[in-house]
């Protein structure tokens, strides 16, 4: 398997390989978090100081194409994990933090957002797809731009069920599935652990693309905010499980063992 140098040890990698994911603490300085929140708070038709005006149990946002999202998508920390994780060369990324943010708040009002998925890598008319290649996501990241504790809303994740995914977008062939019809093809989904991304607002959890996971409610006290881009390819190809193995990335090398290909 592929092995660079990075922020990440040998065995945050193999961890990243059997789990599905891998916590980068720290890859975003505090005090950029912190300007990437305020910014988003003046999104928002809530105010930060007056309860009442929190109504929704989710709010989702574009977050701003600014200087602060620009320098929270890039700095040496992350750039190094996607080199470990996904190869130098192979991975894509938007200048900013792109894809969308989600705001949770602790009201009374249950989320109707919070069911298991993996995430779609692209769209076939209005809906989200995967395929086998993970065609347009190399890596789900899960920044963390607020502090989460077990209370506040923190992603739920079903350690190890990117290898239950893999096996099933294989059988689907080229055409993939629709984000909506792979959990369905999950029998032993309940059988998976379940971790949650808590952790401090800098954060980043560095899943791989078939990785299940899924929102809860805010049972805290303060307002949630996450986001959730994902990191494309260089190769339009994407995912290639069939390399080499001492070519593999660990993102192709957990696709490849969950298949069987030693």
């Amino acid at each position: 398997m592929l092995r660079v140098d990075g922020p990440l040890s040998a065995a945050e990698v193999d961890a990243f390989v059997e789990d599905g994911f891998v916590v980068l603490p720290g890859a975003i300085p505090t005090t950029v978090a912190d300007r990437c929140r305020t910014e988003l708070w003046s999104l928002l038709d809530a105010d930060q100081h007056d309860r009442s005006t929190w109504v929704e149990p989710s709010v989702r946002v574009v977050p701003p194409r600014t200087a602060a999202f620009a320098a929270a998508a890039h700095t040496d920390g992350l750039h190094g994990a996607f080199d470990q994780l996904v190869g130098p060369g192979r991975w894509g990324a938007d200048p900013f933090l792109s894809g969308t943010l989600v705001a949770r708040f602790p009201v009374s009002v249950l989320p109707s957002d919070d069911g298991w998925h993996a995430d779609a890598g692209f769209l076939r008319g209005a809906v989200g797809w995967l395929d086998a290649r993970s065609t347009g996501r190399s890596l789900l990241l899960l920044v963390l731009l607020s502090d989460v504790g077990v209370d506040d809303a923190p992603t739920r994740i079903k350690v190890g069920s990117h290898r239950d995914v893999a096996p099933v977008l294989a059988q689907a062939g080229e055409a993939g599935r629709s984000f909506l019809d792979v959990v369905p093809h999950l029998p032993a989904l309940d059988d998976r652990p379940t971790a949650l991304a808590t952790g401090g607002a800098g954060d980043v959890f560095l899943c791989h693309p078939f990785l299940v996971h899924g929102a809860q409610p805010n049972r805290g006290d303060t307002v949630r905010f996450l986001a959730q881009p994902g990191l494309t390819w260089t190769d339009p190809a994407g995912l290639a499980a069939d390399r080499p193995t001492s070519e593999r990335s660990p993102v192709e090398a957990a696709v490849a063992e969950a298949r069987g290909r030693g």
